[in-house]
């Protein structure tokens, strides 16, 4: 039987749905004139973009009518199925390559799908179905958390491989956080943490275009026209925005001025356009979906459902954090998509199929006194 929609936490709901569909406009926006040069259609990226989101929604839609507990059962096989993916993608004549990375499966019509987006929800359902029957072995290295480095490990291997560092990074983060919340003892994350450190010094400074991306970050007018180039030209994008913007469809930046304007850095368009004002709103829209997610997994009547809706809200925190970093100049430049706002099936797919889950766990919960308020269960 279909729940109605008022049984749903309908702030995450119309946060989702305002957010997709402000990124199918700025697709669009961001987009138009590249895509008129390139492909002869100044729509081409709208309608795919928008065929993406209706996809997305019905998703979202129908995992939002499977009751959540299903995914114990299939905690195994997402994972065990993401693990397949993540290894197919490095088979050449499976997987696409694109500047310089194998990221992507190909499929039919044109269409490329990235397991890596798969990998992250995949790793969180499986972490809460593992967290929840191993509560008390966690606090014990064998037992508890060396297990989860193992599965971790293969999943960074597999993403570093491709190369992938901005989801392997994310995948980590996510997964400490659900970790630390299970109740892992400080000093096994602290010591995971300094034992990793040389490596990821090498993974960095080994790698060319790596260590550019670093002296970048450092100082991006040293080298303006080449690895300081994309930030740049984002922050003079921001900047122009002003406090209201240079109004819809009006950026100077986007006109190939500014690389991947519709994908990784689509948050320097909206500044331009939008100004200081538009970039408050989507950062607080963001906050919101964040919070709603925490409050949820803190009303969640089982630790399945409290693991769940925690990584989801850390991956969406994580996600946007990180790539707004990326676009004001705070963090190196990385391959990280923003949630629902990015140019990309497989981020916006993936998104709100988390989202629908979300939902999922959320029902036969309220919300009294508004937005803020802690969610309680239903009595």
């Amino acid at each position: 039987m279909l729940r109605k929609l008022n049984e749903f936490d309908m702030y995450s709901l119309m946060i989702a749905l305002a957010l997709t569909c402000f990124g199918v406009v700025m697709v669009f926006s961001a987009s138009a004139v590249m895509a008129d040069k390139r492909y002869h259609d100044g729509f081409y990226f709208l309608k795919r973009q928008g065929g993406f989101a209706l996809l997305g929604l019905s998703i979202m839609y129908v995992t939002m009518q499977i009751d959540y507990h299903r995914w114990q059962k299939w905690a195994g096989y997402a994972l065990a199925l993401s693990l397949l993916l993540l290894t197919a993608v490095l088979i050449p004549g499976i997987g696409g390559a694109s500047g310089g990375s194998s990221r992507w499966i190909k499929l039919a019509f044109g269409f490329r799908f990235q397991p890596s987006e798969f990998a992250k929800i995949a790793l969180i359902i499986f972490m809460a179905f593992s967290l929840d029957r191993k509560q008390d072995k966690i606090k014990f290295l064998a037992k508890g958390f060396l297990p989860y480095m193992a599965v971790l490990m293969v999943l960074l291997a597999l993403l570093l491989k491709q190369p992938d560092l901005g989801s392997a990074v994310t995948l980590f983060m996510v997964a400490f956080v659900m970790l630390i919340a299970a109740g892992t003892r400080p000093r096994h994350i602290i010591s995971v943490i300094l034992l990793g450190l040389p490596f990821f010094y090498l993974l960095v400074m080994n790698v060319a275009y790596r260590r550019r991306r670093i002296t970048a970050f450092l100082d991006p007018w040293k080298d303006p026209l080449d690895s300081g180039y994309q930030t740049i030209q984002s922050l003079l994008a921001i900047g122009k925005g002003g406090v209201f913007g240079v109004g819809l469809g009006n950026s100077l930046q986007k006109l190939f001025y500014l690389p991947e304007a519709h994908t990784d850095f689509i948050m320097a368009v909206i500044g331009e356009e939008f100004g200081f004002l538009g970039i408050t709103v989507v950062i607080g829209m963001f906050f919101m979906l964040v919070q709603r997610a925490i409050c949820i997994s803190l009303a969640a009547p089982d630790m399945f459902g409290r693991y769940l809706a925690l990584g989801i809200a850390a991956l969406f925190g994580i996600e946007s954090l990180v790539n707004m970093a990326v676009v004001t100049g705070m963090f190196p430049t990385k391959g990280l998509a923003l949630p629902f706002l990015s140019y990309g099936g497989s981020s916006l797919i993936i998104s709100l199929f988390a989202v629908g889950i979300l939902l999922n766990i959320s029902s036969g919960l309220n919300i009294p006194g508004g937005l803020l308020a802690p969610v309680r269960k239903q009595q």
